[in-house]
């Protein structure tokens, strides 16, 4: 589901929603529309006159209308929109939004190894159909704040606190909501994607023990009863099955690479940890380790693995886990600059991230669609934007007279990003966050002076 024009785009994300009147539901789809229009703009600047200004703020203030509201409206919508899709991929992970300003400090907790940033944790859940390359949008997403008061003490009360009330438990918490809203037909065509913080024995016994898929990155060498020694050292005694080469990514002072990667399998059966009740886990184990290096992944998964191709198939999966941390930029300093909002409490704060949080799926629509990698990208970009808006972009990038037929998605993708000065510099045909956004607010100012002079005209 995806709209160039706003408007559209809102209505249909949000036209459902339950806010007890009417009038709120519109005043959410204008305050969507008009978000997405301006992107990276605060809500003053993204209305259009002081009347949507002040309504907006009503909105926000309103006790009545809580950020649930507004996300179970968007989580409805791609849970119908997954129906349609024959494979799926629910990546997941979480991140921290940051927002010390002084106005709502209060009521925010602890974030990060500082004790005086406060902010948020966000926990999300992207739907994504790997076959046809496409975002189909966030079925979950849970926000939360730590007591100040425990800053310091995690590890200490990990040891106390009953696994549904540790913020670990995020993870079945999330499969839990996601099967609430998919239907069972749907559920069943879903896999999990997650990194090494979903090692969780407890979690990796409640999907089993739900016939719910994964592929999750192993944390702990944990025993298993195939061998002697633990799980990570099983596998580097396994054959080699096949190579393949894996991108290292960039990460701190580590330059990106690409390794080249030995694939190994084997079922195995995990042994409850000695302060775990209950019977061995059976799954199934890739090993993925660099050759002449030290990269390796160690991924459990729920899917039957007899074969080489198999084997590489779960890492094709785990490989897409890259696009939940691309969704983080777009919703934070890449994208809608989530947080330099400034609200004067935190419900209003989280209200508005809710729809930022939307908005950024939308941009990663365009993001992943426009690339020339992807196999819809030389279709007519007719699909992404209307008539006058890519005849707009033409004449303004091409300065010369229209093609009979529209020119592409991916010609679409590259010369909105030029309007804010893109060059491929690196020849990776990719355009960064910041530069995307800018472009496609720029093509929206283009449009807007275009329908304002075609008003003064009429007059």
């Amino acid at each position: 589901m995806f709209y160039t024009d706003s408007q559209q785009w809102a209505q249909t994300l949000f036209g459902e929603a339950e806010l007890g009147d009417v009038r709120r539901t519109n005043r959410l789809i204008t305050i969507a529309a008009n978000s997405a229009k301006r992107l990276g703009r605060s809500l003053v600047k993204s209305c259009n006159n002081s009347a949507e200004i002040e309504a907006a703020y009503r909105f926000m203030r309103n006790d009545a209308i809580c950020s649930e509201d507004i996300d179970t409206a968007g989580f409805k919508v791609t849970a119908k929109h997954a129906e349609q899709f024959e494979h799926l991929l629910a990546l997941e992970d979480s991140t921290s939004l940051n927002f010390s300003h002084a106005s709502v400090r209060d009521e925010l907790g602890h974030i990060t190894a500082s004790k005086r940033a406060r902010g948020m944790l966000a926990h999300s859940v992207l739907l994504y159909a790997p076959k046809e390359q496409y975002m189909v949008g966030l079925i979950e997403q849970s926000r939360w704040s730590r007591d100040i008061s425990t800053y310091g003490q995690s590890q200490k009360m990990a040891n106390k606190t009953p696994y549904t009330e540790k913020e670990s438990y995020k993870w079945e918490a999330a499969s839990r909501q996601m099967a609430e809203r998919l239907s069972p037909s749907t559920m069943a065509k879903v896999i999990s994607v997650c990194d090494r913080e979903a090692d969780i024995f407890e979690y990796l016994n409640y999907k089993i023990a739900n016939n719910q898929r994964f592929v999750l990155r192993s944390r702990k060498s944990r025993h298993i009863e195939e061998a002697v020694e633990k799980l990570h050292e099983y596998g580097h005694s396994l054959q080699c099955a096949g190579k393949r080469t894996l991108l290292v990514e960039q990460k701190g002072g580590r330059k990106a690479r690409k390794a080249q990667m030995e694939i190994k399998f084997a079922p195995v059966n995990l042994i409850a940890p000695a302060n775990k009740k209950g019977p061995s886990l059976a799954l199934h184990y890739v090993m993925c380790n660099e050759v002449d290096g030290d990269a390796c992944w160690h991924l459990l998964t729920s899917e039957e693995i007899t074969t080489q191709e198999q084997a590489q198939q779960i890492v094709d999966y785990y490989e897409t886990r890259w696009l939940i941390e691309d969704y983080h930029k777009a919703w934070k300093s890449g994208g809608t600059h989530i947080e330099e909002l400034r609200m004067q409490n935190r419900q209003n704060l989280e209200k508005m991230s809710v729809i930022l949080a939307f908005i950024a799926v939308r941009i990663m629509q365009l993001r992943i669609l426009g690339h020339k990698s992807h196999p819809k990208s030389k279709e007519s970009c007719e699909t992404l934007l209307s008539s006058i808006e890519w005849k707009i972009l033409w004449l303004k990038r091409e300065q010369k007279k229209l093609p009979k037929t529209p020119p592409s998605i991916h010609w679409a993708y590259v010369n909105i990003a030029k309007l804010a000065g893109w060059y491929d510099s690196k020849r990776t045909g990719i355009v960064g966050w910041k530069t995307l956004w800018e472009g496609w607010f720029l093509l929206e100012t283009i449009l807007e002076g275009y329908y304002a002079s075609k008003a003064l005209e009429e007059m």
